[in-house]
């Protein structure tokens, strides 16, 4: 097995409850990590064998264009998304961090990071 880490994928997107979130927008960190086996990839030195990291960035930026009221659900989606679409993925976590959040304080970004194993994935 190994790893393949696609980190601070910087995006502005419109998410949140407030009204004014989803009308302005604000700024996001994402970050992904997968487990796949990629000792295959290794032999062949064949991208078709491997997870392609510009397919993940394309996920994580098609799933963050559409609003949603908790980055929960964008988190959930993002997942849903690598499961379907790359097969010899096992192991997915994603972070989605919303930067200086409106909640009344100095606040850096809020993040919250969600994981996923293929055999617990469910379409």
């Amino acid at each position: 097995m190994g790893k393949i880490k696609v980190e601070n994928i910087r995006v502005h997107a419109n998410h949140g409850c407030l009204k004014e979130e989803t009308a302005i927008g604000s700024d996001y960190r994402v970050d992904l990590e997968i487990t796949a086996n990629l000792q295959h990839s290794a032999a062949t030195d064949k991208l078709s064998d491997t997870v392609d990291y510009v397919f993940l960035n394309r996920i994580i930026l098609e799933e963050m264009k559409t609003p949603s009221a908790l980055l929960e659900h964008v988190a959930r989606r993002i997942l849903n998304r690598i499961f379907t679409e790359d097969q010899i993925i096992k192991k997915a976590t994603v972070s989605v961090s919303k930067i200086n959040p409106p909640i009344g304080g100095d606040v850096e970004q809020v993040t919250i990071v969600m994981s996923d194993k293929r055999k617990n994935f469910k379409k």
